[in-house]
């Protein structure tokens, strides 16, 4: 890394406020002199190894950020109609008119119209040539009941199309579980290369981070810094939320929340097996068949209990359950309430309340609908976008810096090894354990440094018996 020459006024021994025993300050300038050159050796490492998904990662997530106002003008045929100011239909006959259009699915879910703008979407499951996890959603006019349209439709907050490719593809690149792995490496590494950086750069006198003035390598580290600097809490809210749903650390840290109490409460649909559904069906017909006409007394049930817009009504999953209405708006304030109706009485049988949410589960709630661009709207994906470039340019810095401290032909001269050796063990030792918890529960953090030590150390070795000159040896 290259320095510039102290500018700070050198003190004799006998100037005022200067440490009389110079034995303790050198023992500790040695301490933090071994620490900073190892947080430099890892941040170089993992900077350099994990880079290429940090790239992907940044770049496919800025490109989700801005797929929300694609979706709106790609699709604005399906999701909006002419403000009429007329009385809309009742919603089973909104439902009526979906199934009509496309009777070779079932009744997954519906979501009223929100808005005199908006149209009512019918989403039905098992329709040939949909994605297994995915359904079709049948957009009805609310004032007609005329369908304008229908649209694959995946995940909780119904993506369409093109944000659904774009989603899979941040998320596994299109290669299913395996392709998890890579989103979840670049998520469990995020953190601790920002927090190297931090260090780094605010181990710097302030005369060697400005980037005015300056050329070559230094004025691409001090850019580099600079904006690392700036973006970090960004980063690091990134890394969490993103943890909160990967495959494995997003698994240890359910379980967490459950050993804790505080897991996302869910509400209980158990009705009790009604032989009979009063006008809909005798008694071998499942509880959930169609029962279209329900749907607007049902509806009124969950309005009573102060159920606003955006709602979701899922029908009867079988004999002993009933529907389900739940609150899905993302946005600021949220709306998560949901409650329970019998089929047959349409009485609220069970409420959940957002406000009776425990902490971190309102927390992990706020904290992955703002990572997907939703808690804020517009401006929430504007600065994702900012996020998802500058951590691409700062990889591509990264990579800038390392073809700059190569020698001649030399490319990417290596970090010197060694300076654990020179941290003490009151220090080392404690950080041991800190990184071995960590590594448990973040394993693509733990078991990608265990196996960066590992060949350190063989490489460090043989080295070493070869007589060859190590760095820091």
């Amino acid at each position: 890394m290259s320095t510039a020459p102290s500018a700070e006024k050198d003190e004799s021994p006998e100037s005022p406020g200067r440490d009389p025993s110079p034995e303790p300050a050198a023992g500790q300038a040695r301490t933090r002199a071994a620490l900073t050159a190892l947080v430099l050796r890892l941040h170089f490492y993992a900077g350099v190894l994990v880079a290429p998904f940090l790239l992907v990662a940044a770049l496919t997530g800025a490109l989700y950020a801005a797929s929300y106002p694609l979706e709106k003008i790609m699709y604005a045929d399906e999701l909006t109609v002419p403000a009429v100011g007329e009385r809309k239909l009742p919603i089973s006959e909104q439902v009526a008119a979906a199934r009509e259009e496309h009777p070779e699915g079932a009744l997954a879910a519906v979501r009223p119209s929100p808005k005199d703008d908006a149209t009512t979407r019918v989403m039905l499951s098992g329709v040939p040539g949909t994605g297994e996890d995915n359904t079709l959603a049948v957009f009805v006019d609310p004032y007609t009941a005329e369908v304008r349209g229908s649209l694959e439709q995946y995940g909780s907050t119904g993506a369409l199309p093109v944000r659904t490719w774009i989603d899979r593809f941040h998320r596994d690149l299109h290669l299913g579980e395996p392709g998890r792995l890579y989103s979840e490496l670049a998520a469990s590494w995020l953190w601790v290369i920002a927090a190297g950086g931090l260090v780094l750069w605010f181990g710097r006198r302030r005369a060697r981070r400005k980037v005015r003035g300056t050329s070559g390598r230094r004025r691409v580290l001090g850019l580099h810094g600079t904006v690392g600097a700036w973006a970090a809490l960004g980063f690091f809210f990134l890394s969490a939320t993103g943890l909160t749903w990967s495959a494995y650390a997003g698994a240890n840290i359910a379980t967490l929340r459950d050993q804790i109490r505080q897991a996302t409460p869910t509400i209980s649909a158990s009705v009790g097996d009604h032989a009979v559904h009063e006008g809909h069906g005798d008694a071998g017909e499942p509880a959930g068949a169609e029962h279209e006409g329900d749907l607007d007394d049902i509806l009124a049930a969950a309005r009573a209990e102060g159920l606003g817009d955006p709602v979701e009504i899922v029908p009867p999953a079988d004999a002993s359950t009933g529907y389900v209405v739940q609150q899905v708006q993302r946005s600021w304030p949220s709306k998560q309430d949901a409650v329970a109706v019998d089929p047959v009485t349409a009485e609220v049988t069970d409420t959940i309340r957002f406000d009776d949410f425990p902490v971190l589960a309102k927390l992990a709630r706020w904290g992955i609908d703002a990572h997907m661009g939703t808690l804020f709207g517009l401006p929430n994906q504007l600065v994702l976008i900012a996020l998802g470039l500058s951590l691409a340019g700062l990889v591509l810095l990264g990579y800038r810096m390392w073809w700059q401290r190569g020698r001649g032909s030399a490319f990417g001269r290596p970090i010197p090894r060694g300076a654990w050796q020179q941290v003490p063990p009151q220090i080392l030792v404690p950080a041991l354990v800190v990184v071995a918890v960590l590594g448990y529960f973040v394993p693509l953090l733990g078991i990608p440094l265990a196996v960066f030590i590992a060949v350190d150390v063989v490489l460090g070795e043989i080295a070493h018996r070869r007589g060859e000159r190590s760095y820091a040896r």
